[in-house]
């Protein structure tokens, strides 16, 4: 069985529009809630972990161990930080790292043992790639995007690297797919509560939209 790994209740909310979910066909589990659908004669299993790395984790591996996932496919929104892409632009990362699990100060921003390579050379290359940064941290502050940006991270989130991680450990195959919902604005010169304001309220719009591109466009590709 394959398992779809969604973070926040607003993405959540997306898939049961998306599949037409009925409560009966809802099920709680000790991370939130998850539901079955078959897609192209494949058995899947979307369930929503909570948002923040030890969430996503927890719910990771108690899917893994009491439904024995043979891959864990994470589809979600995500922050962009290469400026050469564009909201609503969806990207299959070849590389995960987790950038908050060092010293920064007095040790590189990533560490070799907290990067998953992600091999995706069977799925061919008709989709844009590149590296995912996962923090529990949200990218919001101007400065924690510069610092990405400079570390060449392509999106970033708080979850999907250390699931691949999660993943990683248990012999289980994880392909990542996410969607830009908003860029962090420089709040230096403004009120940094109303720019953060602005970037949820992008975010929320654009959440169903990034969700049904994925459902509809890519999911069938990777399973």
């Amino acid at each position: 069985m394959i398992g779809i790994s969604i973070a926040t209740n607003w993405e959540f909310e997306a898939a049961l529009d998306y599949f037409i979910i009925k409560d009966n066909e809802r099920f709680r589990y000790p991370y939130g809630e998850y539901f079955f659908r078959n897609v192209n004669g494949s058995e899947l299993l979307f369930y929503c972990t909570g948002v923040r790395k030890v969430n996503g984790v927890g719910g990771c591996q108690y899917m893994i161990s009491t439904f024995n996932l043979a891959k864990i496919i994470v589809v979600g929104t995500c922050a962009g930080i290469d400026d050469t892409f564009r909201n609503l632009d969806i990207v299959v990362p070849n590389k995960a790292v987790q950038y908050d699990c060092t010293v920064k100060e007095v040790e590189p921003l990533i560490k070799q043992s907290f990067i998953v390579d992600i091999d995706l050379s069977i799925y061919g290359n008709q989709f844009l790639t590149g590296t995912i940064g996962t923090a529990d941290k949200a990218v919001v502050m101007w400065k924690d995007y510069l610092e990405l940006k400079k570390n060449a991270i392509t999106i970033a989130d708080t979850e999907a690297a250390a699931i691949a991680y999660c993943c990683k450990k248990n012999d289980v195959e994880c392909i990542i797919i996410k969607g830009i919902s908003d860029f962090p604005t420089d709040e230096r010169d403004g009120d940094k509560f109303e720019s953060n304001a602005q970037q949820i309220n992008v975010y929320l719009e654009n959440t169903p939209k990034v969700m049904n591109k994925i459902f509809k466009e890519y999911v069938d590709r990777f399973i």
